[in-house]
């Protein structure tokens, strides 16, 4: 059973660092909820530093930057850390000489690979090595020609798990990891996966501002992405589960079926109880 929310002072007064889901924890759509700024103005008066995280690979990191600035958040690239990001990390770290990719994604994404150094092959270009993300224009032709290089033995890398994209629209938005499973089931493989809850992501956030796992807590609406990131890393994490997020089609527990739903640390039904007794504890 989830833990409600009690402040444990003695915990909370460690915190130095918030890591945030992006959809579905701050906003969702193109609506922002009511208590995100007051959060975000409440962290800076008491000194704690912040980290928006998202799986999405669908757009890059300057269009994140613009959607949060729409919203009136205005923060460094520093702040921002994206599947993406990490999926890049990996390959500076893990496959130095590799420059030729074969990528199943968006333009916006794709323009993010190639202004990281990387060769975006065409369709009759042969590879070094496969890397899919969140397509939402995905081509039929596209998707053959990745699963004709993954079973052709091409190293395959994808973004994130995330089967499908939360969304205000009557819609279901397949996500990256429900084109993974495609792929897996036609080649009989499986990739390297990035994004969250890979513990990757937040030890780039760690080694960024020189955080220990305790001094951190992170927030999200996913148990199998945003809380499993904080297991995975030694961290705190608070769910959020609210009526207002039920309303707008934001599933309490979206945790696939045969995956075993991590326990966060706190339940909670916005950011803004999480900064009370951020307050409450330095008090």
């Amino acid at each position: 059973m989830d833990k409600i929310f009690i402040p444990l002072h003695e915990e909370l007064r460690k915190i130095r660092h918030v890591v945030m889901d992006m959809d579905g924890t701050i906003y969702h759509g193109n609506k922002l909820f009511p208590t995100t700024l007051p959060f975000l103005e409440r962290l800076k008066k008491l000194g704690i530093g912040f980290t928006f995280l998202t799986n999405n690979s669908s757009r890059s990191t300057d269009v994140y930057l613009e959607h949060l600035h729409r919203f009136g958040i205005h923060v460094p690239r520093e702040c921002m850390l994206s599947s993406t990001g990490n999926t890049v990390d990996y390959l500076q770290r893990h496959h130095p000489g590799i420059r030729r990719l074969f990528l199943l994604g968006t333009d916006s994404f794709r323009a993010e690979m190639r202004a990281s150094g990387f060769t975006d092959c065409s369709m009759e270009e042969e590879p070094e090595l496969v890397v899919t993300a969140f397509d939402t224009s995905l081509l039929y032709e596209r998707l053959c020609k990745c699963a004709w290089w993954i079973k052709h033995g091409k190293p395959w890398i994808a973004t994130h798990c995330d089967l499908e994209c939360p969304t205000e629209k009557p819609t279901t938005l397949i996500d990256c990891g429900s084109v993974t499973a495609c792929l897996e089931a036609v080649s009989g493989r499986k990739p390297v996966v990035m994004g969250k809850p890979n513990r990757t992501m937040m030890e780039t956030i760690f080694h960024r501002y020189s955080l220990m796992p305790e001094e951190v807590v992170m927030c999200g609406d996913r148990a199998y992405t945003d809380i499993q990131l904080a297991v995975n890393s030694g961290t705190f994490s608070a769910m959020i589960v609210s009526e207002s997020q039920s309303k707008t089609g934001i599933p309490a527990d979206s945790t696939p079926p045969g995956i075993v739903r991590p326990v966060p640390t706190w339940v909670i039904p916005h950011l803004e109880k999480l900064g009370e007794a951020l307050s409450e504890s330095r008090d």
